[in-house]
């Protein structure tokens, strides 16, 4: 699956590719039955407080106890398999909550079994990078947000497709927006990150191995959009795609 999710926007594709114009062209189609699978069926893994900004909107609240000072080392969560959607499925706002926490960030697909990998190294791990919306239940939680809130079924839209790596020149330099509604109403770019993509992913494999489809997650910004019952999430990464999927209450699932 992961190879059949592969884009290349350079050459001619492979046939079990497509090409970025493909991807976008059929992303962009409107109407009914245009929901898709999500590209790729690894562990997904998240990592906290990555971009300088969200650090910075913390405060002094980095340096309270138990922790006492900015993290050392990457913060790690999982968004487990139910979580996971594709481009066009409606996602399923909870009963108990009014609205929900739009995390737009880059998702990085690990292309081969990476372990001790050297940041000199990293990239050459990498399969390609696809949009992803971590999605949360509003929460106060800054080192351990609870299960609950980031769990929900479908609380991780991710696609429409997996840009190859080649085709993504830096990483580090892309523009993520997201819009609510056609409305933008965040942007932030990867240039923000505490530990840009190589070294992020030689610090994660320095402690525990990422396989192949396995999407590493590089954080997301500070100020983090949030989005209620019929409105629709449009996300968007320069150079990669963009997501799109509409919130819906539980009874009109």
């Amino acid at each position: 699956m992961l190879e059949q999710a592969l884009a290349h926007p350079q050459g001619e594709p492979l046939a079990t590719e497509r090409s970025v114009d493909h991807w976008q062209a059929l992303a962009a189609t409107p109407g009914e039955g245009a929901a898709f699978l999500p590209p790729t069926r690894g562990t997904v893994y998240g990592t906290l407080l990555n971009h300088l900004d969200a650090l910075a909107a913390l405060g002094d609240q980095v340096h309270a106890a138990p922790y006492k000072a900015p993290p050392r080392a990457p913060i790690l969560y999982i968004k487990p398999r139910n979580t996971v959607v594709g481009h066009r499925v409606p996602v399923v706002v909870p009963a108990d909550a009014a609205e929900l926490e739009m995390g737009a960030t880059l998702g990085v697909v690990i292309g081969r079994t990476a372990s001790r990998v050297a940041e000199s190294e990293a990239l050459a791990c990498v399969a390609g990078y696809t949009v992803v919306n971590d999605i949360s239940v509003p929460h106060a939680s800054v080192y351990r947000p609870s299960m609950r809130f980031k769990c929900r079924d479908g609380f991780c839209p991710m696609g429409p497709a997996i840009v190859a790596r080649k085709g993504v020149a830096d990483p580090d330099a892309l523009v993520i927006s997201v819009t609510i509604d056609g409305q933008t109403v965040q942007r932030s770019s990867t240039a923000g990150l505490v530990r840009p993509v190589a070294r992020l992913i030689a610090d994660v494999t320095e402690f525990m191995t990422l396989f192949p489809g396995d999407v590493l997650t590089v954080g997301v910004a500070a100020g983090a959009p949030r989005a209620r019952a019929g409105q629709t999430v449009t996300i968007t990464i320069h150079g990669v795609g963009r997501l799109e999927n509409t919130l819906v209450t539980e009874d009109s699932k």
